[in-house]
């Protein structure tokens, strides 16, 4: 019997033909492998479309190598592609419209001042927000500034920091610029005058970028770090939203994010929030009410937006212990728990989506065999329909000839 075939898309870094994430997909073919899926890697540039084929990415666990071999299009693609300015993500958008028909684990998500009016729109989510409004010009920042001390502005399809301005209001009045440009690097802190404002905004590179504003959290421990927490939630062998994992996430000295590529550190989520919190049923409370909010913006924004197999919730929790969703990301890194230490929970996170892979490729086989076997008995039932009004004409027709 021929196995089932998942293909992993992603992209090429920079012009190279490196992957990001090879180690996660060598750990992905080798569990593939466990359960009966036959699982490659392949990018927009390795389609052939005119053959209908893709000279794929393979890996070898057992001689630990990878080769080319031009194959079938998968039954199942896993979307790892996340937006970059890029001819590749070009290349990308077009594959993704020719080949809309093919079966996607997961499908595009919207930008971060979409999903913020998308769940916005939900009165239990709503406290969970932090107030966010799209930028057109320094009027939105001032007016955000009378009503938080802190406010940032973000790059609405931006990852990893960049591009992140954080605007702190003084007692007197004044304001602290404190930022990453969009290569991660951290801005040198400057104080400003409310009355400069709008220039220094002029003069900050948002690199053709749209960008939101975004009330700010006091989330900075008692040594001056930043500190928030990445939530994964995936969908299981079950087919199921279930909390993969949540760890803590540290931002090095004078930075104003906490992310990992930025100079961060991973810890677990207990001893972050024993730090900060230190009563244990609160912890408690406050995971439970993280998780279950976790998988209830996974459902909607499936929902809304389509098929979905993993998201990834940065979430920060204040001193009274109430959640905060940053924002959502839906091609999410797993390495978080491995720097944390938790190894068993970055085995799974590797795993689900393979599993989960398996789960939706039987559904959808399940589905086709049922709807098959549904086409034949209907046929059978057309034919056996026929042959009886064949027959009751034949015998209508045989007493009309013979009363004449």
């Amino acid at each position: 019997m021929t196995k089932p075939v998942l293909g992993i898309l992603t992209l090429y870094l920079n012009n190279s033909k490196k992957l990001e994430e090879r180690p996660v997909y060598e750990k992905m073919i080798s569990e593939g492998r466990k359960i009966g899926l036959s699982v490659f890697v392949f990018t927009p540039q390795d389609v052939e479309d005119n053959e209908g084929k893709i000279h794929a990415l393979i890996f070898d666990p057992d001689a630990k190598k990878w080769s080319r071999r031009w194959v079938r299009f998968p039954n199942v693609i896993y979307d790892r592609c996340r937006i970059q300015r890029s001819e590749r993500f070009q290349q990308l958008l077009a594959f993704r419209k020719r080949y809309s028909h093919l079966q996607f684990l997961n499908r595009p998500l919207r930008n971060k001042w979409t999903v913020y009016r998308t769940l916005s729109k939900v009165a239990a989510f709503r406290p969970h927000l932090p107030l966010t409004r799209a930028y057109q010009s320094s009027d939105e920042v001032a007016q955000m500034l009378k009503k938080f001390p802190t406010v940032y502005l973000k790059p609405i399809n931006g990852t990893g920091g960049r591009g992140i301005l954080r605007i702190d209001r003084s007692s007197d009045g004044n304001l602290l610029l404190q930022g990453r440009n969009h290569s991660r690097s951290i801005v040198q802190p400057r104080n400003i005058s409310r009355g400069s404002l709008s220039s220094a905004l002029g003069n900050w590179d948002m690199h053709g970028d749209s960008y939101i504003v975004q009330q700010g959290l006091d989330i900075k421990l008692p040594n001056g770090r930043i500190h928030d927490y990445r939530m994964l939630v995936q969908k299981n062998g079950s087919g199921a939203w279930e909390v993969t994992g949540c760890a803590g996430r540290v931002g090095p000295l004078r930075s104003i994010t906490s992310n990992l590529h930025g100079g961060g550190v991973a810890t677990s989520m207990n001893s972050l929030l024993r730090q900060w919190i230190g009563n244990e049923a609160s912890i408690a409370s406050v995971r439970e009410t993280a998780e279950t909010f976790g998988i209830n913006v996974a459902h909607h924004l499936e929902a809304t937006y389509g098929a979905l197999c993993e998201l990834a919730l940065d979430l920060a929790i204040d001193r009274k212990g109430k959640v905060w969703l940053i924002e959502v990301n839906p091609k999410p890194s797993r390495e978080v728990f491995k720097q944390a230490g938790e190894l068993e929970v970055y085995r799974n996170a590797i795993v689900r989506p393979i599993e989960y892979a398996m789960w939706f490729y039987r559904q959808k086989k399940e589905v086709r065999n049922q709807r098959s076997e549904t086409s034949e008995n209907v046929e059978m039932l057309n034919r056996r329909q026929l042959v009886e009004l064949i027959s009751e004409y034949s015998q209508s027709s045989g007493r009309l000839y013979a009363r004449y």
